[in-house]
């Protein structure tokens, strides 16, 4: 402890001792700075992060000072942390030859449960739910993850907020950081993984697009660290890649929230037959055939499906002439 003011000699203190303490306190005190390894590493000693990590949650050691001795002692590392260093870093690959039908057809029903798998999410999250006859949801309060806040779902009240279902991990993202070389079947997975799905502002999904965690966050900052978490668990399940600024971004994100876990879910089945022969499913009545878009609109007000929203089964951006996520309005 420092002591008060004066010299050695008016505080009847041996300048030889006084000096040999306040030299080893520097010492110590380098010896602490040289530790800090998260500070000083430099690029050509930080670990390698194109290795998968263990299963096992990582562990960190920090250097302790109690009383002038030191002692060690070890302390789980984050476990969201522990998967992101074991992603591979990479740069993102061209999105060539990328289309929304790579994932499979939106809405699909890979569970064989009898709904699609926006009204499954649906059905997971709203308040209040009402459903038609034809598993589809017509009513329902979303507390809305990105936002924080209680949103009413009716989409046949055009007053109400329109609702999405999200790929946390964007499917462009996604495509261009390893989809790309993984089988038909397991993307169609991918796109319907209710890991991977959140129902959330039709806007601010339309305003996060093709977007990582270095390009876009949610705005609610309650919810950042399980977002990120949930993009490091679903790019751990189907061995995608982050770039550089995407990790860096996730980095910063969870330092604030040192003990995240990775959220898990059921892995829905893979498919059981040929996504581009046929049908994985009759459908609702009045859907077009294995929920595919509808050839026009005038087959969709046939079907009184019309207005159709981003994401309903028929849905086609060919039948959305101004781009807003309403077809056939």
């Amino acid at each position: 402890p420092r002591a008060g003011a004066g010299s050695f000699a008016e505080r009847g203190v041996d300048p030889g001792v006084g000096a040999r303490r306040w030299a080893a306190a520097a010492v110590v005190g380098l010896g602490l700075v040289g530790c800090d390894g998260a500070q000083g590493r430099t690029d050509a000693t930080a670990p390698d992060r194109s290795r998968v990590a263990s299963a096992a949650p990582a562990t960190t050691t920090e250097a302790a000072t109690t009383t002038g001795a030191a002692t060690t002692s070890a302390r789980p590392r984050s476990e969201a942390l522990a998967a992101l260093a074991g992603l591979p870093v990479k740069g993102r690959a061209p999105k060539t030859g990328y289309d929304r039908e790579e994932f499979g057809t939106p809405w699909l029903d890979i569970d064989q449960n009898g709904c699609d798998t926006r009204n499954d999410v649906l059905a997971r999250v709203l308040q209040s739910a009402v459903f038609d006859a034809s598993c589809a949801a017509v009513s329902g309060t979303l507390l809305d993850p990105y936002s924080g806040q209680a949103e009413r779902f009716a989409p046949d009240d055009p007053s109400a907020t329109a609702i999405d279902i999200d790929h946390v991990v964007a499917l462009g993202d996604a495509w261009q950081k390893g989809a790309q070389q993984l089988d038909l079947a397991t993307r169609i997975q991918f796109a319907n993984d209710p890991l991977n799905l959140a129902a959330v502002d039709a806007s601010l999904n339309r305003q996060k697009g093709d977007g990582d965690a270095a390009t876009w966050l949610p705005p609610d900052r309650s919810y950042r660290c399980t977002y990120v978490a949930t993009q490091i668990a679903v790019k751990s399940r189907y061995l995608l890649w982050v770039a550089a600024a995407e990790r860096d971004a996730m980095e910063r994100i969870l330092a604030g929230c040192p003990g995240q876990v990775l959220p898990e879910s059921e892995r829905p089945p893979l498919p059981t037959v040929d996504p581009t022969s046929g049908p994985t499913s009759a459908g609702p009545p009045g859907s077009p055939p294995a929920n595919r878009p509808y050839r026009n609109c005038a087959d969709a007000r046939a079907a009184g499906d019309a207005p159709l929203y981003r994401g309903d089964p028929g849905y086609s951006p060919d039948l959305d002439g101004d781009g807003d996520g309403i077809a056939c309005e």
